[in-house]
């Protein structure tokens, strides 16, 4: 037969404290006593308490977890984009409930309202999606920031990348090293970023004027599109002095 679970009610009585005070200790609030806290959390580790996570959630009305919702969760750029956010989170004693959309804005839509009730606030990468579509699917009443994610309405925190500035430095600085027959290879043109990388290439060749060639050609942001973009290079007869790619999976 199976050990009936250990409850909060074991740990008081084990600690010979009341069940409030061994909830706010393992919630680390701050009016408990820092002898009290410490008696607390050994004695619950050695009967291994766990609090149940949904009957915490119904008393504090806390998740103790954040959304976080990307187009992907593929490439290095992702996986170190959530290694530094749950580095933060855990940091601050939360968890991390990670959505994917892979580009599709349905999927998108149905991840955000898959987040409510869920965690306690949202980050959201979101630059395919239109303003309008995005306003109409955050939970109103959840927290969010919004990373990368260009939206006019709405009153959302949120950062971002530089990316025309980005690109024009790249740019200048292939030019200022003495190439002259550029090649950029964009990414997906409903995607803000890529699209921002594009303009910051061409604005940046038609500031250098004469003597400058900015060939483009299309990209998925996906190795298999920067696959295709190689070999139209290598069928095209003359060669760039250079190659600029939107991204890393296409380079």
């Amino acid at each position: 037969m199976a050990k009936p679970a250990i409850t909060i009610k074991d740990v008081a009585r084990e600690a010979n404290v009341s069940v409030a005070t061994v909830s706010r200790a393992l919630n680390g609030h701050d009016n408990v006593a820092a002898p009290v806290r410490q008696s607390v959390l050994e004695v619950a580790s050695r009967l291994r308490y766990t609090p149940h996570a949904a009957a915490r959630s119904l008393s504090s009305r806390s998740t103790q977890t954040l959304g976080l919702v990307l187009p992907d969760l593929h490439g290095e750029f992702f996986s170190e984009l959530m290694r530094g956010i749950d580095g933060v989170a855990r940091a601050h004693r939360r968890h991390l409930l990670v959505s994917s959309y892979h580009g599709d804005q349905e999927q998108q839509g149905a991840a955000l309202q898959a987040m409510r009730g869920r965690v306690d606030g949202l980050l959201v990468m979101s630059p395919y999606a239109g303003a309008g579509f995005l306003v109409d699917n955050l939970p109103a009443a959840l927290p969010t920031v919004l990373i990368n994610t260009p939206l006019p309405e709405g009153d959302y925190p949120g950062f971002g990348i530089d990316d025309h500035a980005g690109a024009m430095a790249m740019t200048r600085y292939l030019l200022a090293s003495g190439h002259r027959r550029l090649a950029f290879i964009a990414g997906p043109d409903s995607n803000h970023d890529a699209r921002e990388r594009l303009r910051g290439f061409r604005d940046a060749v038609a500031e250098a004027g004469a003597g400058v060639e900015g060939r483009v050609l299309p990209g998925g942001f996906d190795e298999a599109s920067g696959h295709r973009a190689g070999m139209a290079l290598l069928q095209g007869g003359s060669l760039p002095d250079a190659v600029f790619a939107a991204n890393d999976m296409m380079a």
